[in-house]
């Protein structure tokens, strides 16, 4: 009776142990993301580290296509996606992790064309961007091949990633920071590298370019709040965060933590459009 007994207790324990690890304040988590939404990812996951100070989530910088790998790899368990994805990656992706494809969209974010500030360009057309990336001119300057910027320009131009000619700088930063070296050359870097409006570093790259809005019929369309909230910029982006956790633990705690009123007002103040738009009410007493 005895044994049985102190089994029982014994497996209890280690399964409260168990439950505590995986618990959704409690415990480690990677997260894989490009670099273009970087900023957006380590606010979030600051913020919810100081609510859970127990809960451990490290960032690991990685081209958007390597970081689906390494989910379906199971390298990672959650990672930050922007494109939509193929029916093909759905199914690869239902298939490894034996769960339901359930995006959790957090953000829009942009794909935004930059020149120098003395540049005589003023706008580019969506017709202008494919001419160029197919051409041989090499006019375009992006961060190098297979990342959320370059395989997002190719989704959105229904082009193959093999057919597209541009040139290389090796991150956003670095395209800003360079820009001016290339006096007739278009940039395209991501919106949230630039979108903090008080973050000192972002002013400092904003200081350096002039934005282009898209000529659509000759109206200008800028990446302005606005039209990301109703996506009539064309080059608007969802972000969302995918997962390959079953269960309740720190990674599906952090994605509802982003989603949430607290994770949302995050994502305004870096400058990005809030997926959800939570009612504000105003009580008069």
């Amino acid at each position: 009776m005895n044994k049985f007994f102190w089994l029982a207790i014994l497996f209890f324990f280690f399964s409260c142990k168990e439950d505590v690890k995986n618990n959704y304040n409690n415990g480690s988590l990677t997260l894989a993301v490009d670099e273009s939404f970087y900023d957006i990812s380590d606010a979030l996951s600051y913020r919810y580290m100081q609510v859970y100070p127990e809960a451990k989530i490290k960032i690991v910088k990685v081209k958007e296509r390597e970081g689906l790998k390494g989910l379906l790899d199971q390298k990672y368990s959650t990672i930050v996606m922007s494109r939509p994805m193929h029916q093909d990656e759905i199914k690869a992706y239902e298939h490894k992790t034996n769960m339901k494809f359930q995006p959790a969209f957090f953000a829009a974010d942009a794909l935004v064309f930059v020149v120098p500030k003395d540049s005589p360009i003023q706008s580019i057309s969506e017709e202008e961007i494919k001419n160029q990336l197919l051409d041989g001119s090499r006019n375009l300057i992006l961060d190098g091949a297979n990342t959320s910027n370059t395989d997002y320009l190719a989704d959105k131009l229904k082009l193959n990633t093999s057919e597209m000619q541009f040139s290389v700088l090796k991150s956003n930063e670095e395209i800003i920071e360079d820009i001016s070296k290339f006096s007739h050359h278009v940039g395209v870097i991501g919106l949230n590298t630039i979108s903090r409006p008080y973050g000192e570093k972002a002013q400092e790259l904003r200081s350096q370019i002039k934005i282009l809005p898209i000529n659509i019929k000759g109206k200008l369309i800028y990446p302005d709040r606005q039209n990301l909230k109703d996506q009539s910029y064309p080059f608007t982006r969802i972000l969302y965060f995918l997962t390959n956790e079953g269960n309740f633990g720190i990674a599906n705690g952090f994605i509802r933590y982003a989603c949430t009123n607290i994770g949302q007002k995050i994502v305004d103040k870096n400058g990005l459009q809030p997926y959800y738009l939570f009612k504000r009410e105003v009580q008069i007493k």
